[in-house]
């Protein structure tokens, strides 16, 4: 009969960038990120980012838990999840990310850093050629290799 009076639980809402808006700045946001409109400057999210394809940053830095692209990025990118450019997506800069997804179709110039020092094992020999010891002694058309 009487219910106990306990607060709803907290949802935040994302931060929303519309279309035909502009921002100019340094963008901190504690939560995720919409944004379908233009950013001029650096962008700092708790949370994760979505640039649709009518989105555009243009910064020095953009720092995101998760960030999916589908409009335009050009800044350096800082990625503490996955990084994922659609087939729509047009981005410039240097990245830095754990994970990296990039469709078919998607555009980018820059460096990735994945943040992996995995190397290929170093312990294996490469394999050599059975027959001749020099694949380039012999004949000057087949490569010495009795063609």
């Amino acid at each position: 009969m009487f219910r106990k009076n306990t607060p709803p639980p907290s949802k935040v809402l994302p931060t929303y960038i519309a279309p035909n808006s502009e921002f100019q700045g340094t963008l901190h946001v504690e939560g995720d990120l919409l944004v379908d409109g233009i950013v001029h400057g650096t962008v700092e999210v708790q949370g994760d980012m979505q640039i649709s394809e009518s989105g555009l940053i243009e910064g020095p830095e953009v720092r995101a838990k998760n960030l999916t692209v589908y409009g335009v990025l050009k800044a350096r990118v800082l990625v503490e999840g996955k990084l994922t450019l659609s087939r729509t997506a047009r981005l410039e800069g240097d990245v830095t990310a754990s994970a990296l997804s990039v469709e078919e179709g998607a555009f980018y110039v820059g460096y990735i850093d994945t943040g992996e020092t995995r190397s290929l094992s170093g312990g294996r020999t490469r394999p050599e050629l059975v027959g001749t010891g020099d694949p380039y002694a012999g004949d000057p058309y087949t490569g010495g290799l009795g063609g």
